[in-house]
């Protein structure tokens, strides 16, 4: 898996001390884009593919977050925060001597990715939103969705289930979510492969469930991105069960810079269902 990757720990702060274990492209290349993985307790390893196809021309940056994959563990509960990773991200641009790269953030990733564009507006050149959501989700806005409860109901098992604790409940949960956040039979087996070489915590989840976890999406994130005026992409599969598609559609209309892409028959991972369709997406919006 680490073939076309230098990997590499590189320290961000000191008080806590935390270290990111970041995955970069191996040949050198004119732009950079800084890749924020979702989750949070995942690592970025999901995303490698497709990705890796556009190393030519971007070096790819694909730092796994604080309590995430190989970076540093063991933190209080307290410094599980949106704003203490998108902190850590600034730091490890400036640690790597990059002054300006693209962003693209999936899923939670997506919304981390909108603080740093609005945190650090002079380090992103162009931002993708994949998989993600600047709107927030209402409580009926899958309501008429003929299947999300179907397909979302082993997951619901997973969390519901005394017996499972600590990484073994995030990776099972994240199994047991595959059929919904895979829309294509096909690709499952693809995308249930990355899941057994993701390096699952649970660092997050317990501040979570203490219920003092931050809210990651900004406040008021449509206007202050369409102030900033970033370009801005935002990739979606037509039949994610997490964010809905519409919503982002609805986004697109409200941020000047910012154009939707929606792919067909694709679920949350729209990677997986449909790489050649996802990449080519955003190797257009980065050229």
């Amino acid at each position: 898996m680490s073939s076309s990757f230098i990997e590499s720990t590189v320290a961000v702060s000191g008080e806590p001390a935390v270290e990111l274990f970041v995955a970069r492209s191996a040949h050198p290349a004119g732009r950079a884009m800084l890749v924020i993985h979702g989750g949070p307790d995942w690592d970025h390893s999901y995303l490698r593919k497709p990705l890796d196809r556009l190393a030519g021309r971007h070096q790819l940056i694909m730092p796994d977050l604080r309590g995430c994959g190989r970076s540093t563990r063991g933190l209080a509960d307290d410094q599980y925060t949106p704003a203490a990773a998108t902190e850590d991200l600034v730091a490890l641009l400036n640690a790597l001597g990059l002054r300006q790269v693209d962003v693209l953030g999936f899923s939670y990733g997506g919304l981390i990715a909108q603080r740093l564009a609005l945190a650090a507006p002079e380090r992103v050149r162009r931002l993708i939103i994949a998989s993600s959501g600047i709107l927030p989700v209402p409580p009926d806005a899958y309501d008429g969705w003929p299947d999300r409860a179907e397909r979302l109901a082993a997951e619901a098992a997973v969390w519901a289930d005394p017996s499972l604790s600590g990484p073994a409940l995030t990776r099972a949960a994240a199994v047991a979510s595959a059929r919904a956040d895979v829309r294509r039979p096909q690709a499952l087996a693809d995308h249930l492969d990355r899941l057994s070489r993701v390096r699952f915590t649970a660092e997050w989840l317990r501040p979570l469930r203490a219920g003092i976890l931050p809210a990651a999406r900004p406040e008021d994130s449509a206007r202050r991105l369409a102030a900033a005026g970033h370009p801005l992409l935002l990739l979606h599969g037509r039949q994610d069960l997490t964010f809905p598609a519409h919503l982002v559609e609805r986004a697109a209309k409200l941020i000047p810079s910012a154009r939707a892409v929606i792919i067909e028959e694709a679920g949350h991972m729209a990677h997986v269902d449909q790489p050649q369709e996802w990449l080519d997406a955003v190797a257009r919006f980065l050229a």
